[in-house]
Parts: structure tokens; C-alpha cells; sequence
């Protein structure tokens, strides 16, 4: 099928579906209900940008920007531009070690229900078979169906499969190089590196403001009609579970594409009998049609609306960094529980090698993830948001790349979530004491009964008593952990 034909036929599954092309009858569609139970889900970023290793999963674009280090530094392990450009990495992306039984065994042991490879990112290479891009993985690189291979395996282990496309972006990334002698300027290479316009609000500092505004300059027509058939094609094949976007799509000329992506996605979903969302940024969507991401950060309140955190394990790179800094397994865990006690779900990510091997440091904190969440997982599986989504000084900072520095919890920080007639209270950081919890005080009315309480990780009775200042509940050994213990309480 050509791409003409291709518009055709999402025209026609628009037109004879249920959903249509407007926020109107896209509007109040769905939470899907395994998504708000399952909470927790794992993101890949990993491609060419592997190879190198360096800086970050913006190498590409990098590479071909005089500002940035990663331009010297190409050249003096690579040589210069137009000699080694980043489409000569792709004969070096082996993945000889890409074990898709062993990854998904990995993540679903870390306590993870779906999972996400990036099917493409930002430099046009895709990790997916594809009829409208070349430059893809099965054909080159690997010579593998990454995306493909990993669904496959998703369904034997029981996860969901779940899709990231990073292309709306390719319209301008590589577009440094076109600024002096490099390969972005070789005509036969045209179709990986894109256009690459070189417009000057697409350059340098500008390219951030530029591509945040949603009034500033947008794609052509024809970029965004081949970035529609190409999305459409990787829902129709992969018939993924989420379909995520990163930014730049709520630029104005995005709009009426996203709303026939958005259309023939939930009409394909009906006719697979699968309850599906969208994951977007910024004001991509209308809140009620797909899912709110926030990349790197976090809320500081209960949401009405379910939402999603997407942040890496890695501090300084999404994708694999010889020498990136990881978080502590502590931090992942305090995130989590802050998260889904605001009603939200967590993308946790991993930057794989390029031989298909998942970093020590990032095996590490999936280990000890999964090791946790299978002593107090019955707290965060399944739950909602209590009336409050917690206690305590400490909050998380709003909005987006707020992610680096683990808070600062005491013994004093909680957060609740609520389930089937229980409560459960996270102590975000136990110092092996009583635990005191101010909002469990005893009131004369609009109070509630507390009929048990149960340490979760042990699954132990606790003593507690509750007067008109607070709840305490007695210490017990399994109050000795460095990493928040969860009670669980029966109440009337």
C-alpha cells in the first residue's frame, strides 16, 4: 500500500467508525482499566545512539551542533562529519546480545505490566519492520524486528505491549548539519536525515522556545501526511496497548493529524476488542481524549484524571551513557508510591547497550523494584487515590525535569492509596520508631473505623491506638528497612 492509499484508507475507517476526527467524539474516552490497575510499566530508549555512547540519545543531532562537546568529540573518535556521519553507526548497532525472553523476564520480575520500546526516535532510524522507512532494523543494523521480537514476548510472559514514536520531531533534528560540511547535505542520505530545515527558529537556542510554542512555525503538509501513514501503518501492525508521543505535536499545524491519528487508533482498538489510550505531552490533547504525561517530573496534588510520570533510571541520558549516574533503587520506589497516591502511573526507563544488554546498575534497580513490590505491591497494583494523597513537609516539585535529586523524606512523610475497603500508608522513609500518622487522629465526626492494621511486608498484625492528635502505631522489626514500609488498614 502507497501512502495515497494509505490516507484512503484511515479516511475510510474514520468514516465508518465510531470515533470521528474532532474532540467532540473524541472527548471522555476511557482510561483503559488494565492501565490504571497495572501502574507500572517500563519505556526503552535504545538505537543507534547506543553506539557512541555519549552525551545522550540526542547524539545524533549533537554530533552536527558546534556548541555542544558532542561536535569535537565526534570528531576526534569518529573524524570529521562528512567523512563519518551518524548514518555509519548503523553497521556498528550489532545487538549480537538482544535476549527479548530475558528482558521481558526482567522487567516482569521488577513488578512491571507493559512495556514500551521507543519504535523510533528522533534520528529516523526505525526499530520496527516498516514499508515507508528503509532505514530500519530489520534491514540494517541488527537485521532484527526489535519491536516485533519484543511484543512477541510480551504476550508469551503476560505484560502489555505498548508503542513510542518519536518521529514528529525528525521534520527539523538533524538539522545542525546543515550548516556546513557534513553528510546531512548528501542527497543519497536525504531520507534518513529528513529535511532537516535549517530554518534559523529551528537552530541552536532557538530550536527549544520554537518547538514548545504552539503558535510558532509547524511542518510542511507533506511531513505531516507521511508522518500520519507511518504512525497509522505501526498501529496496524503492532496494535499497541498505548501509543506514545513525545513533544512538539501540539504545535498548530499537528492538530487536525492528531485528531485522525487519534481517531482511526480508537476505532482500530474496537475492532480488536482492546481498550487502548494516547500518551501526549504539553496541551497535545484535550485532557479527557488520551493520557497527560509529565517527562522527568511529577504533580503535587491528586489528579480527577489518571495520568503518567515517564522518567529513566539514568540521570543523564534516556538512552545508554558510557558514563551516566543512575538513581538509587530507594528513589524509584519513593516515586512510585508518590505517583500513584496522586493518581498516576509510572513509565520507568532503561538505555540498553548496544551489544542488547541491560546495564548492572539498571538490572540492579529493577532487582530490587521487583523485590519490593512483591511484599508491599498489594498496595500500588489496583489502588486509587485516597482523599489525600498524603502527609508531611516534603512534596515533589511540579512539572517537568524535576526528577534528579532523590527528596528528602523523614519519618514524618507518608502517602495513602486506597483499595476495596483498605486503606494503605507508605512511610516514605522508617526509622525503625513508632509511627506517627496526624491524619489517622481520632475525630468525633466525620470519622471512619479502623478495624486491623497490617504490616504488609511481613504481613504481621500491628498494635495501634489513635487519640485526638494522631494514630500510632506500634514498632515492630519490619519497621527497620530503608526503603518505605506499608500498612495496611481494614477500615468502617
Amino acid at each position: 500500500m502507497n501512502r495515497q492509499e494509505y490516507l484512503e484508507q484511515i479516511e475510510s475507517v474514520i468514516a465508518n467508525g465510531k470515533y470521528k476526527d474532532n474532540w467532540q467524539s473524541l472527548s471522555n474516552h476511557k482510561t483503559p482499566e488494565w492501565y490504571y490497575r497495572d501502574k507500572l510499566g517500563i519505556f526503552i530508549h535504545w538505537g543507534i545512539y547506543s553506539v557512541p555512547g555519549y552525551g545522550s540519545e540526542w547524539y545524533s543531532r549533537s554530533m552536527y551542533d558546534k556548541n555542544v562537546r558532542e561536535f569535537e568529540y565526534h570528531i576526534k573518535t569518529y573524524g570529521p562529519q562528512n567523512k563519518f556521519g551518524y548514518k555509519d553507526f548503523i553497521p556498528m548497532f550489532k545487538a549480537e546480545k538482544f535476549d527479548p525472553a530475558k528482558w521481558i523476564e526482567l522487567f516482569k520480575n521488577a513488578g512491571a505490566r507493559y512495556v514500551m520500546p521507543v519504535c523510533e526516535h528522533h534520528d529516523g532510524f526505525a526499530m520496527y519492520e516498516t514499508e515507508f522507512n528503509r532505514w530500519n532494523a530489520v534491514d540494517m543494523g541488527p537485521h532484527r524486528n526489535v519491536a516485533g521480537e519484543l511484543k512477541a514476548e510480551c504476550e508469551k510472559q503476560g505484560l502489555t505491549f505498548c508503542a513510542s514514536t518519536h518521529r514528529a520531531e525528525h521534520y527539523f533534528f538533524m538539522n545542525p548539519g546543515r550548516t556546513f560540511d557534513s553528510d546531512v547535505n548528501d542527497d543519497d542520505y536525504r531520507d534518513f536525515y529528513g529535511p532537516a530545515v535549517a530554518f534559523p527558529e529551528f537552530l541552536g537556542k532557538e530550536m527549544t522556545p520554537t518547538t514548545e510554542n504552539i503558535y510558532a512555525t509547524g511542518a510542511s503538509e507533506e511531513w505531516l501526511e507521511d508522518w500520519t501513514v507511518r504512525t497509522c501503518e505501526l498501529i496496524d501492525k503492532y496494535q499497541p496497548s498505548i501509543l506514545y508521543f513525545d513533544w512538539w505535536i501540539q504545535n498548530h499545524s499537528f492538530k487536525p493529524y492528531l485528531k485522525k491519528i487519534c481517531a482511526y487508533y480508537y476505532n482500530r482498538a474496537e475492532e480488536w476488542g482492546k481498550e487502548v489510550t494516547i500518551n501526549y505531552k504539553h496541551e497535545a490533547f484535550p485532557p479527557t481524549v488520551a493520557t497527560f504525561d509529565v517527562e522527568r517530573g511529577a504533580l503535587t496534588d491528586i489528579s480527577p484524571i489518571p495520568w503518567q510520570t515517564d522518567t529513566a533510571i539514568g540521570k543523564q541520558s534516556w538512552g545508554y551513557r558510557a558514563d551516566n549516574e543512575y538513581k538509587t533503587s530507594r528513589q524509584i520506589i519513593c516515586d512510585l508510591i508518590d505517583i500513584v497516591s496522586k493518581n498516576g502511573m509510572l513509565l520507568l526507563n532503561v538505555g540498553p547497550k548496544p551489544d542488547g544488554t541491560i546495564t548492572d546498575e539498571e538490572t540492579k534497580v529493577l532487582t530490587d523494584l521487583g523485590d519490593w513490590l512483591r511484599l508491599n505491591g498489594e498496595g500500588i497494583y489496583g489502588t486509587t487515590f485516597w482523599k489525600k494523597f498524603g502527609e508531611g513537609k516534603v512534596n515533589a516539585d511540579g512539572g517537568f525535569f524535576k526528577d534528579g535529586d532523590e527528596k528528602k523524606f523523614t519519618a514524618h512523610d507518608f502517602r495513602f492509596t486506597y483499595k476495596d475497603g483498605c486503606l494503605y500508608a507508605f512511610q516514605m522513609r522508617p526509622n525503625g520508631k513508632d509511627i506517627k500518622i496526624k491524619t489517622l487522629r481520632k475525630r468525633d465526626i466525620h470519622d471512619f473505623l479502623v478495624n486491623s492494621a497490617t504490616l504488609l511486608s511481613t504481613g504481621e498484625s500491628l498494635e495501634f491506638e489513635r487519640n485526638a492528635d494522631e494514630m500510632v502505631i506500634k514498632a515492630v522489626k519490619g519497621f527497620k528497612s530503608d526503603t518505605p514500609v506499608c500498612i495496611k488498614f481494614e477500615i468502617d
